[in-house]
């Protein structure tokens, strides 16, 4: 295993100590910052790190590798994440489901079911594809309840 070695400028040290003293941080920026100052120019041995923080040895060498490969930043705070997930329901969509979910329920069943309401949004190729969850989670968001009857 390639071993890597953690040297901080002033300012960094500053910045880690700010963070720690602090203590206003989530919990994963504040351990991050303990190890990177206790790893600091090998001040003191792995073993002792791991007793003193209550952290695997193996979370300081990843901590390490990437202060060294990726920058103090990442180190840090962590990568930024890359994926994006974009809804398949959006506001056109959004209103066929809640037209289809207030007309006549199809023959043989007492109500729309949210995987009913998915089933048919794909019959009728409003959507390639939807779980019943989307649908729930947009039905939830209008306030629209597939349980209650209207009084008319």
């Amino acid at each position: 295993m390639k071993k890597y070695k953690v040297t901080l400028t002033e300012d960094e040290r500053e910045e880690l100590k700010r963070i720690i003293h602090k203590g206003r941080h989530n919990a994963k920026k504040i351990r991050n910052a303990n190890i990177l100052l206790n790893c600091d120019e090998g001040d003191y041995s792995k073993k002792v790190i791991t007793r003193i923080l209550n952290v695997s040895p193996r979370s300081i060498d990843r901590l390490k590798r990437i202060f060294v490969e990726e920058g103090f930043e990442t180190a840090l705070n962590g990568k930024a994440r890359q994926r994006k997930y974009f809804p398949k329901i959006d506001g056109e969509m959004e209103a066929y489901l809640i037209a289809l979910a207030c007309s006549e329920v199809p023959e043989g069943h007492a109500r729309w079911s949210l995987r009913l309401l998915a089933d048919k949004m794909v019959e009728l190729k409003y959507l390639e594809s939807v779980s019943h969850e989307a649908v729930r989670r947009v039905l939830k968001k209008t306030n629209l309840s597939l349980g209650k009857k209207s009084d008319s």
